[in-house]
């Protein structure tokens, strides 16, 4: 071999030892992009599953379904849900501009999550008290997880669906640390409930 093989040797062992060296300092200083931040919000059946929800309200009958809220944003996060309950022309939150419905919440939740875990309560609601005529319906008393509320809220009967529409959501709303402020995360949930003329 000649001198100048050796030297090609000497720079070549020179610089994988290096950058075996310098590793933990190149990558101590980059970070690779972390995954979306994001939080969830949904609904399960009574069974825990993605089937059987309430959807045909008798007045009297307990419904229930499973709320989950999912914290995926890197930290521990302070959440609180809105239970709403909307008539056939009530304002719904619009995801789109991001902003949540105007309706007073009936009932609400407030929850602290540790980052990756999932939240989960049974809600169960049951109309006590509704009048009903031709023509309209009203939701007189709800009763929302044993405690009595008092929507007052009428609906006209629905040729299409042929019952008295509402809805039931959920809107999901987030404590940001930065205002000090509980700001509408931009996540809702519905049931769709059909209260019959036949109750």
């Amino acid at each position: 071999m000649k001198l100048g093989d050796y030297k090609l040797i000497f720079v070549v062992v020179g610089l994988i030892g290096v950058l075996l060296i310098a590793s933990p300092a190149v990558a101590g200083a980059i970070h690779p992009p972390a995954g979306e931040a994001f939080s969830e919000l949904y609904l399960l059946g009574p069974e825990q599953l993605a089937q059987n929800y309430p959807s045909n309200v008798v007045v009297g009958q307990n419904c229930s379904v499973y709320v989950d809220v999912g914290n995926h944003l890197g930290s521990s996060a302070y959440y609180v849900l809105y239970v709403k309950l909307a008539n056939s022309t009530d304002q719904l939150p619009n995801t789109t501009l991001g902003t949540p419905s105007p309706l007073q919440p009936l009932y609400e939740y407030r929850l602290l999550t540790a980052d990756n875990t999932v939240w989960q309560q049974l809600l169960t609601f049951k109309v006590t008290d509704a009048t009903i005529s031709p023509t309209t319906a009203t939701i007189n008393t709800l009763q929302i997880n044993d405690q009595t509320l008092s929507p007052n809220k009428t609906t006209t009967w629905n040729t299409n669906t042929t019952a008295y529409t509402y809805k039931l959501f959920i809107e999901l709303w987030l404590y940001n640390q930065q205002t000090g402020t509980i700001e509408f995360n931009n996540r809702d949930v519905s049931l769709h409930l059909n209260l019959t003329r036949t109750l």
